[in-house]
């Protein structure tokens, strides 16, 4: 028998290396662990919930055990992999068909219990991420507005740099002359 775990904050590998480790000093062993999820083996009793719930928390990372807020942490969890650690441009599919497919629900209804338990559309969700990746890119100063345009899946450096300016109240070449960019964390998102 295996269970399932549900993490809320889970947003980038490092963050896979923690929950795992603290998973194991428990101690569980992992068969499974993604951002969002982790499989353990055996049944997980309500004293074992607990010493997870509070070994995570420490971490800065929540136990979800309700079924919807499980659906909208994978949501967002699929967003922040495809935006944070794939190439965009190479994206073959929309969102909506991304999530739909791999989430096995119907994207009205994952677009209507996003929006109700987060207060923001998935598409608003989905720029936010888009935009934190651009600002990262425009600080690593290694790619030209064009290219970071192209990689990010937009239409072009007009469309990047309106929807920039729209989130951020800044152009992108305002945002790079900031001496301390302004990064949202990701888990802050």
């Amino acid at each position: 028998m295996k269970t399932d775990l549900f993490i809320k904050n889970m947003v980038c590998p490092r963050c896979i290396k923690v929950v795992k480790s603290v998973l194991e000093a428990i101690p569980f062993t992992v068969t499974d662990i993604q951002l969002g999820k982790a499989t353990v083996d055996g049944k997980v009793t309500e004293q074992q919930l607990q010493a997870v719930s509070v070994a995570l928390q420490a971490e800065g990372f929540l136990l979800i055990d309700d079924k919807k807020q499980q659906l909208v942490a994978a949501i967002k969890n699929i967003v922040v992999e495809t935006v944070h650690y794939s190439e965009l441009d190479d994206m073959r599919e929309n969102f909506s068909s991304l999530l739909a497919g791999k989430l096995q629900k119907d994207y009205h209804y994952l677009s209507s219990l996003f929006s109700e338990m987060e207060g923001v559309t998935i598409e608003q969700y989905i720029i936010q991420q888009k935009i934190e990746r651009v600002k990262e890119l425009l600080d690593y100063n290694e790619l030209s507005l064009s290219e970071i345009s192209y990689k990010m899946g937009y239409s072009s450096v007009a469309h990047l740099s309106a929807q920039f300016k729209k989130v951020t109240g800044l152009t992108p070449s305002q945002f790079k002359q900031l001496k301390t960019p302004k990064r949202i964390p990701l888990d802050k998102l």
